[in-house]
């Protein structure tokens, strides 16, 4: 997978800079090399976010990765134990 050009704070920023009206989205998007298709689907994934808002949901999206990662082995060990007795009897 592609690394991003911006991170999400930067993302955030943009978008705040666009909401303030200093210059026009095309200007915006010319700055930052992202073309304006990109800039709106930013604004649809990120509208009425802070950058606080961002990074809080990127920590728990890391978290859910992981706990659903630890389920998983779970899974897979209670398979094996289940599988193990099943061969005793």
């Amino acid at each position: 997978m592609r690394k991003p050009k911006l991170t999400d704070e930067q993302i955030v920023a943009l978008l705040r800079e666009a909401e303030r009206g200093e210059n026009t989205i095309a200007e915006i998007c010319k700055k930052a090399s992202i073309s304006e298709q990109t800039f709106y689907r930013w604004r649809n994934k990120f509208s009425g976010n802070t950058v606080q808002d961002v990074r809080k949901l990127k920590q728990m999206e890391k978290d859910n990765a992981r706990l659903l990662r630890l389920l998983g082995q779970r899974d897979v060990e209670i398979d094996a134990m289940k599988e193990l007795l099943a061969k005793k009897w």
